[in-house]
């Protein structure tokens, strides 16, 4: 294919510089399709890839990568011996303990269920970012026997509570009282509100002291686990496993891609079926060689047939075609890639700057929990769709490059 009268012909029947510009025209639109598919899919995916990426991260700020509990539901009360053997592991980065429950919430206007985990602040430090989410308060301000809570933004919101006022948490355990079995429950005064920009944690979620949470929860030293963050979070799963198997007990074992398992696997199937839709683009733009190259080949029969009594062999005649298509496709694909990659990266600021020019915003900071539009290029990704694009340029060429092989030399110069 790369012989140089093939390569010659071909790359000159890309351009009609004398007759039938229309050929010319409909390379181009090829061409310019290829462009503007893989340009689309790059930048769809940077997209959704920055999505997918800031969702990750937020839930991962207030997350562990891991957790050891009881298998039985029943507290840890060997947590400090565990805790100090996990602390030196080489894939441990920090680990913490805690005590969790799920509890009612009374506020002074309503009522509503709510995770609630007790923690010492100093070691939370090690696994979430809970101190960088503060937006009033702090997590120091949490001090066993104070009975002090700070709760997710729209939490404290529904609870119509803010800092200072009182929350009575209810607890799902029961006491045994002289007049009969009562709730255990507890008035804490709010410390703090928190925001992560999450409704599974700014609507739900509610943080205690630890030992003020065992206390509540009846489990004198125990805790309900140790929460880890790990070095490679990819590899929590077999991390974790690894680490309660180092400690010798028996231990549950939960890993962040178990706790959002469905989460993430529906932003996978999504980002999937989205580039099957986008690649239909590339389909299409691609099918336009076909035709393109039909056109020429009907042009070009007297050529041809020229070539072919000169002594050129079908196999000749049909590298020339599948060198124009495939330059076609070629320089599609690298336009495509380059377009799209600046695109990608500038997005953020491209968008600035039309939402700054034409006064709208595309995501409303009152809706969308992210109102910008990050952007993630994975050059995995990148190299795929230029792949695959350049592969179907290239299939694309070969039907009407067989077509022109095959040309009669007697039939297509008898009317000539």
């Amino acid at each position: 294919m790369f012989h140089p009268l093939p390569l010659y012909i071909g790359l000159r029947y890309t351009r009609a510089k004398r007759r039938n510009h229309f050929i010319s025209f409909i390379s181009l639109v090829s061409m310019l399709g290829i462009t503007l598919g893989i340009m689309a899919l790059i930048v769809v995916l940077s997209v959704m890839n920055g999505f997918h990426q800031e969702i990750r991260e937020r839930i991962l700020s207030m997350a562990s990568h891991a957790t050891l509990s009881d298998p039985y539901g029943g507290g840890m009360t060997d947590w400090r011996e565990g805790l100090a053997k996990v602390r030196v592991h080489q894939d441990v980065v920090g680990a913490a303990p805690f005590v969790e429950v799920q509890a009612m919430l009374v506020g002074p206007s309503n009522v509503s269920g709510a995770l609630v985990r007790g923690i010492l602040p100093v070691d939370e430090d090690q696994v979430s970012d809970l101190r960088h989410q503060m937006e009033s308060g702090s997590v120091d301000d949490l001090i066993p026997g104070e009975f002090r809570i700070i709760l997710g933004e729209e939490l404290a919101a529904y609870l119509g509570v803010g800092p200072g006022d009182k929350v009575t948490v209810v607890t799902p355990q029961v006491t045994a009282t002289p007049v009969g079995v009562m709730p255990r429950l507890k008035r804490f005064t709010v410390s703090g509100i928190f925001s992560v920009g999450m409704a599974d944690y700014d609507r739900s979620a509610a943080f205690i002291q630890m030992d003020d949470a065992a206390k509540l929860m009846a489990l004198g030293d125990g805790v309900t686990g140790i929460r880890l963050k790990l070095t490679d979070m990819w590899e929590a799963p077999r991390t974790a496993l690894q680490i309660a198997e180092d400690l010798g007990g028996v231990y549950r074992v939960v890993d962040w891609t178990q706790v959002h398992a469905n989460f993430f696997r529906a932003l996978a199937v999504e980002k999937r079926m989205m580039s099957i839709i986008l690649f239909l683009i590339v389909a299409v733009a691609a099918f336009n060689i076909v035709s393109a190259l039909v056109m020429v080949v009907t042009d070009k029969r007297s050529d041809i047939a020229v070539l072919r009594t000169l002594g050129a062999s079908p196999g000749t005649v049909m590298r020339i075609f599948i060198v124009q298509g495939t330059a076609i496709g070629l320089v599609g694909t690298l336009m495509g890639v380059i377009v799209g990659v600046l695109f990608a990266i500038n997005l953020e600021a491209i968008v600035g700057f039309v939402e700054a020019a034409f006064n709208v915003h595309f995501l409303d900071p009152s809706i969308y929990y992210i109102s910008d539009l990050p952007s993630d290029v994975h050059w995995q990704d990148v190299v795929l769709i230029a792949g695959s694009a350049f592969i179907m340029s290239v299939l694309a060429t070969l039907y009407p490059a067989w077509r022109a092989a095959n040309t009669q030399p007697a039939e297509a110069l008898r009317y000539e």
